[in-house]
């Protein structure tokens, strides 16, 4: 009876895994579309092909719409404001020398001992950079020759309602650090040092003269 009742079983799952098989490729059939020659491979045809596709890759219409940049004004000169009784006027820190390093480390310094000061600082640039030939003439001969070629940096701090009684204790200070090879002036802007800030173009201004 056991032999019998195993070979019924055997049979029976048998039957059960053939109907399963079957159930799976009808289910697969009705969702992949049949080849041309009734295959059960899928065509080249896709079913979403006819879905809107316009608009994919586009997401400039997410971004935030920005302003729109104005132009650039032409740089104009600042009112100089003249001193009064009681304090000076705008005033220009001129640092100078021929090693960059120490007149650009000398210029911060100049900067950050006027802020501890309370001074106002109007602004800090640099001016062009201006180039000196030496020549040297032999002991024989006339004829001069290029010996080296000097390259002078400069540095502008340029500061504004300063004390008369805090200007000799600031002056002080600077010279007492003012390193070897720097050279340090103080004198009143005017708008010839405005105009230094700009390096001269001589050919667009001589095209300039001929259009007007």
């Amino acid at each position: 009876m056991n032999a019998v009742r195993a070979a019924v079983l055997r049979l029976r799952s048998k039957i059960i895994v053939g109907q399963a098989a079957v159930l799976s490729r009808s289910s697969a059939q009705k969702l992949l579309p049949l080849s041309p020659a009734g295959g059960d491979w899928p065509s080249g045809r896709r079913h979403y092909k006819s879905r809107p596709t316009h608009g994919i890759g586009r997401y400039k219409h997410l971004l935030i719409e920005e302003a729109p940049k104005k132009k650039k004004e032409k740089v104009q000169m600042k009112e100089i404001s003249a001193g009064t009784d009681l304090e000076f006027g705008v005033l220009n820190i001129l640092v100078s020398g021929y090693d960059m390093t120490l007149v650009e480390h000398y210029a911060q310094y100049v900067h950050c001992l006027c802020n501890r000061l309370n001074v106002k600082v109007e602004e800090s640039y640099g001016l062009p950079t201006k180039s000196m030939e030496v020549m040297m003439m032999p002991e024989q001969g006339s004829k001069m020759y290029l010996d080296a070629v000097l390259t002078t940096h400069e540095r502008i701090v340029q500061i504004s309602h300063l004390s008369p009684t805090l200007a000799p204790i600031l002056l002080e200070v600077l010279q007492r650090n003012q390193p070897e090879g720097v050279k340090i002036e103080v004198k009143e802007h005017t708008e010839a040092d405005y105009q230094m800030r700009f390096k001269a173009r001589p050919e667009l201004e001589g095209l300039m003269a001929q259009v007007t």
